[in-house]
């Protein structure tokens, strides 16, 4: 049972032809979304460009899902919003971003899920892979209650 978003990253993986961790690359889910990575001090949306802050690897992927949620999922500029809508938008890509880098449909190919195979796999840092699994294990906690 997949939640709303999970339906959302499942099928808009599945439709760039992403279907594996090794297919999780900035490269190449930009390239296939027709985005422009570009580099800068601080990270942001713009048009059709991804504006990354660089870091490490694993850094900069992080902040590619939360940046890509905004421009598939919010509109507008959030120079002109409401400060609690602007909170709003951010808790929504924070959120994306944990299950668009690390989705629960590949989660579920490992025969055992822990944070360092998910580091090692989705390129994400520790503390990320921590809060993911902690997500994913309450899903299934979740789901496995209600049998």
């Amino acid at each position: 049972m997949y939640t709303h978003l999970e339906d959302y990253i499942r099928e808009l993986l599945s439709t760039i032809k992403v279907h594996s961790p090794p297919d999780l690359t900035i490269e190449n889910v930009a390239s296939k979304l027709k985005l422009e990575v570009v580099y800068r001090r601080k990270s942001y949306r713009f048009g059709n460009e991804i504006i990354l802050q660089p870091g490490t690897e694993q850094q900069e992927w992080q902040l590619f899902g939360h940046e890509l949620c905004h421009y598939l999922r919010h509109a507008g500029t959030q120079l002109l919003m409401h400060p609690l809508f602007i909170d709003l938008q951010e808790y929504q890509a924070n959120y994306f971003a944990y299950h668009f880098c690390v989705p629960t449909f590949m989660l579920e190919q490992f025969k055992e899920v822990n944070h360092y195979e998910i580091m090692e796999n989705f390129n994400v840092e520790e503390g990320f892979a921590l809060r993911r699994i902690e997500m994913y294990e309450r899903k299934m906690l979740l789901a496995w209650s209600r049998c």
